[in-house]
């Protein structure tokens, strides 16, 4: 069964986190995903707040920018959050804008190359194995977590580029799909990441997170239309409706390989509590 979350965008104040996770928690919702886009917010922060602020809710972060953490320090926090709320975090790591990591000093020459490091180096670090690296980016001397997570968990990665899908089959449990991403989109990624799997002779299970712009309500069409010229997106990339034409989109992105379908607001959304009781209690029953 696919799984079915959204989207709190960073643009909501943090003050207004509080109410809208409770909502998604009374309302059923499966995963509420969290960004952390620079310079909106931590997405380390406020995934904390939320899984503790709520019962049930697993909590997602899509992504965290490789270049503005020290591996180490991220396995920490990743750690932490596997240790206080089992089984109820996902927490993705990426390459970041580059733009944005100019702009803070971090801009890495080879993100590919970064991101390979980091990765390695995190899965051992969250296995709980004593990690010694001298890459072109990673360095740590006898590092090892006093406190890993009680079961390593899986890692997930964001991508967009031919050469990091395959480098999220070879190095990653599962991939994270920005919105804009079309079905047909959905289905060469799966193909690269694929080719990554096979090269690194890995044949467990991979998640493939997809974000789909979703409007639904007053000015559905219109808000929908306006996000996806702005972001150079084609208007199949996205869906305006009712909860049986998002549902009936939720299929379409299913059949083309996402696990997980997490409907994103445009960033005009003029109710996020009530996007998110919709997708719990108007999407979600229609998906089986």
């Amino acid at each position: 069964m696919t799984v079915l979350g959204a989207v709190s965008l960073p643009q909501l104040p943090p003050e207004r986190l509080r109410d809208l996770a409770r909502v998604a928690d009374d309302a059923g919702l499966e995963e509420l995903w969290l960004w952390e886009d620079c310079f909106w917010g931590s997405g380390v922060a406020t995934a904390a707040a939320v899984l503790g602020w709520t019962g049930r809710l697993r909590v997602g972060v899509g992504l965290l920018p490789v270049p503005l953490r020290n591996v180490a320090l991220a396995a920490m926090e990743i750690a932490a959050l596997h240790r206080l709320f089992p089984g109820r975090a996902t927490i993705g790591v990426g390459h970041g804008v580059q733009d944005w990591m100019a702009q803070v000093g971090a801009k890495a020459e080879s993100p590919v190359t970064l991101l390979r490091e980091h990765l390695a180096a995190l899965r051992a670090l969250l296995g709980g194995e004593e990690v010694t690296a001298d890459g072109r980016y990673v360095h740590l001397d006898k590092v090892k977590l006093d406190w890993p997570p009680r079961t390593p968990p899986p890692i997930v990665a964001g991508a967009t580029g031919p050469c990091t899908l395959r480098l999220c089959g070879e190095a990653a449990d599962g991939t994270i799909l920005t919105a804009g991403t079309a079905p047909d989109d959905v289905r060469e990624a799966r193909r690269l990441v694929d080719e990554g799997r096979a090269a690194a002779g890995r044949t467990g299970p991979h998640q493939m997170i997809v974000y789909l712009l979703t409007a639904t309500g007053q000015g559905a069409e219109e808000r929908l239309a306006a996000q996806l010229r702005r972001a150079g997106h084609d208007r199949t990339a996205g869906v305006a409706g009712d909860a049986r034409t998002v549902a009936d989109a939720v299929r379409r992105w299913a059949d083309a390989g996402a696990t997980t379908v997490v409907l994103e607001p445009t960033g005009d959304e003029p109710d996020p509590e009530g996007f998110v009781r919709f997708a719990a209690g108007q999407v979600r029953p229609l998906l089986g």
